[in-house]
């Protein structure tokens, strides 16, 4: 599928890796609607690319349906969901106070691995009535799980797991849509320059670059946008996850 052709719907996609995407999109001549919570900078992003922007909780599945279905009828049509929302999840099973509340487990969960289901059902649902394309194919789902579904730290327990179900589910949801020509494929990406960063202390930054044997740097959202495109793209690419990570493997903390 070229890009020139996508109509995408991107969550978390008002900033970071969710907005690199989207720009991506809209400059080869696609149609990207962002999908986030956060209504102020939802706002911003969208009178900085000209397009939509829709507040969805990715947990819910009726926002997520009535959100898919504005969509739909905004690019009169939809044949790509990039699943970048997410939150980190940071925290030790035995605190130093306490152990870890599940609560606070299931929300990592919930957002991360369920909220991504709940995006990528839904727009299966939309996309298996579309017209085939090239070899049959109406459309593409790309997850954004993380290294750290392989190499989880020291108090990523829930973030490691949310990620690793997305690892997970992704060849048996590929091989379940394959019938409806819907390709699953899921990125893995290693330390990006994120707005989080951006707030650290310079020293924390360098410390977090040097960490990657090469190149010896964080990674940009345009990287990982360009990545997306190519999947988007590239039609014999199904069913597995792809690292991008500068060849970082994380040690335990």
């Amino acid at each position: 599928m070229q890009l020139e052709h996508v109509k995408a719907v991107v969550t978390g996609g008002v900033s970071g890796l969710g907005l690199a995407t989207v720009k991506h999109i809209l400059a080869n001549g696609g149609q990207a609607v962002m999908l986030d919570v956060n209504d102020e900078v939802g706002a911003a992003a969208a009178s900085e690319t000209g397009t939509r922007y829709i507040h969805t909780d990715v947990t819910s599945e009726e926002a997520v349906a009535n959100a898919l279905d504005q969509a739909t009828d905004h690019m009169d049509g939809l044949n790509a969901a990039v699943n970048c929302a997410g939150i980190i999840g940071a925290g030790r099973v035995l605190g130093r106070e306490a152990p870890m509340a599940l609560s606070f487990f299931v929300t990592t969960i919930n957002v991360n691995l369920i909220g991504s289901f709940n995006v990528a059902k839904s727009a299966a649902d939309r996309m298996q009535h579309n017209d085939a394309g090239a070899d049959g194919e109406r459309g593409i789902i790309i997850n954004t799980a993380s290294v750290a579904a392989y190499e989880g730290q020291i108090g990523q327990a829930a973030y490691s797991a949310s990620k690793a179900g997305l690892v997970g589910m992704t060849l048996p949801m590929a091989r379940e849509l394959a019938r409806f020509g819907i390709r699953v494929v899921t990125l893995a990406p290693g330390i990006f320059w994120t707005p989080m960063v951006d707030g650290m202390p310079e020293h924390i930054q360098e410390a977090l670059s040097a960490s990657i044997p090469f190149p010896s740097r964080l990674g940009r959202p345009e990287e990982f946008a360009e990545l997306a495109g190519n999947v988007i793209e590239s039609g014999y690419l199904n069913g597995t996850t792809i690292r991008l990570d500068g060849a970082v493997r994380l040690a335990p903390k």
